[in-house]
Parts: structure tokens; sequence; C-alpha cells
């Protein structure tokens, strides 16, 4: 549980899970963040989201894998973080928490965190503990109130109902950016080459949640390059009897070998329902309509 890059000074601490690292979680970055011209550093804490496989009582399957979570805080202009195992830390009582982790391992003089975070052991401890825990072991709380964008409060249990919804346009405004699927590229069975339009498979990581099986108008950047791209997420129904389910993308205007490579695919609009086609042909023709839809809608 080391923080890389901590100096030492006293910090303004940014509390939550941030799955998804949306504009709700952002707003909590920018207020530790100005606090620094009191002369504190920002910093977050945060579990690794792959380490719990429940959040309050409810199964629980995260955005973003942890390693894209951890570079999205870091973009976001904060670089002092400690991403802790839950398993570790479950049991810990909130007043262990309070004093171990925040007064003595990050040196808080400020906590941020959302009006309804909890913490503790079993979750059981709120702000109003967190506030009294604070004038014990020397620091403020400062809650940031949700954002609310088109009257609905901006949440990561929202965006995971309208990613697997397929209401990818509405999930992108309140992530303040395109959900990507950020994955290696794996080898597969070369089908969509012997009907001339070659894909690239990326399967999702374990825990991780998986938007709406369907058809999606995406985008990708290559050696600096952006291209339009056509990317189904499902199992592939119509060439294989396989359930494991992965996203499998067309780009446009590209050749090229990316087996091996990590590669971020940005989902801009749902097209149409994943389908099982009587033939290679029919699923052919299929593809070369979706192509030219994501073609029209502009953008790159």
């Amino acid at each position: 549980m080391d923080i890389k890059n901590f100096s030492g000074k006293k910090t303004a601490v940014a509390l939550g899970m941030f799955d998804g690292v949306h504009i709700g979680h952002r707003a909590v970055f920018e207020r530790a963040e100005s606090f620094e011209k009191c002369g504190t550093e920002a910093a977050v804490f945060t579990f690794d989201t792959g380490s719990l496989d429940t959040k309050h009582g409810r199964s629980y399957r995260y955005i973003v894998p942890n390693k894209v979570k951890l570079d999205m805080i870091r973009r976001a202009g904060i670089k002092n973080i400690l991403c802790a195992d839950f398993v570790r830390l479950k049991d810990l009582e909130a007043e262990e928490f309070a004093k171990l982790i925040l007064a003595e391992k990050m040196n808080a003089e400020v906590v941020v965190c959302g009006p309804d975070f909890r913490f503790g052991k079993g979750a059981g401890c709120g702000v109003r503990d967190l506030e009294r825990l604070g004038l014990k072991y020397g620091f403020k709380v400062s809650t940031v109130s949700p954002v609310v964008k088109d009257g609905d409060v901006v949440s990561s249990s929202k965006i995971r109902s309208l990613l697997s919804e397929g209401s990818i346009k509405k999930a992108n405004e309140f992530l303040g950016y395109n959900y990507t699927i950020t994955q290696s590229v794996m080898d597969g069975k070369h089908i969509g080459r012997t009907i001339d339009f070659p894909t690239v498979n990326q399967f999702f990581d374990e825990g991780q949640l998986i938007p709406a099986y369907g058809v999606y108008a995406s985008e990708t950047v290559i050696d600096g390059k952006a291209y339009r791209a056509v990317t189904n997420i499902g199992v592939k129904p119509t060439v294989t009897d396989e359930c494991v389910p992965l996203a499998e993308t067309h780009i446009i205007g590209y050749s090229g070998n990316l087996y091996g490579q990590v590669l971020e695919i940005s989902l801009s609009e749902y097209l149409r329902g994943e389908r099982k086609f009587d033939s290679l042909g029919a699923l052919k023709t299929q593809i070369a309509k979706d192509t030219e839809t994501v073609k029209s809608l502009g953008g790159i």
C-alpha cells in the first residue's frame, strides 16, 4: 500500500471507489486539488476494483479494470494514490481506518468525499462518523454534493445500468468521456477475413461489467491516427457456440497486425442488438450495412 511519489506533506485525500472516474468523481478530485493552495497535496484512497465481488451487500461489477482506473486518476492530475486490497482491509474498524490509514499512512489534513460515503467494517459508518473521527485524529472533512445532469444524479450504479441496457450516449454523458474498452488484442478464428471484414478481438476482465450485447459505432487510435470502427459485443452466435462474451471490432480503413497490443476502443452509439444470422453471407451483408451507417455518422 505504498503511495507512489508521495512527498510527506499534508494531504487532501479524496475517498471512494471511483469506478469509471465519472464526472461526479472528478468533482471530488477537484475539491481535493483546491486545497493545494493551502499547502496540502491532493491524494486518493481507493480500493482495487478487482479485489471485491460485492459492495454494500450487492453483487458488484466494475466499469473499468483497476489499472485503467488508476491511469485515469493520474491523468486527472492526482499522482498520490493509495490503492488497497479490499479483502485485506474489509474488517478494519472505522476508527482504525481513520487513525492508521488517513492520519498515519496518508498524513491527511482534509478528507474529501460524497455525502453517501461509507467506511469501516461492514460499511457501518458514514460522513458524520468521519467528521467525529477527524476531530480526534486531526483532519477536516469536506463533502461534495452529487453532480446532477439532466435531472439525474450521476453515479457509478446509474452508469452501470445505462451500459447494461445499451444507453451508451447517456452513459458517456455521465462518464464525461466515451466508454472505452482497453484490452489486449487476442488471436481469433480469422472468420472476419474470409468475409472481407477483418476484426480485432478483445476479452473483458473477470468481474468487469459487460455492456449490452449488440453492435456499436466506435473509434480507435492507432499510431496517432484516428479510425472509425464497428464493434460487436457478445458471443458471436453466427460463427460459434461458445458463450464467453468479447468485443469484436472491424476498424474501417485499417490493415495491419495488432495482435498482442493494448488497444483502446471507445463506443459512441448503439446501432442494433446482436443477432444470429442464417449464413456468413447474411452476416457479411449486415456488417457492410453497419459499416456504412458508422461512416454516415460523421465525427472523425
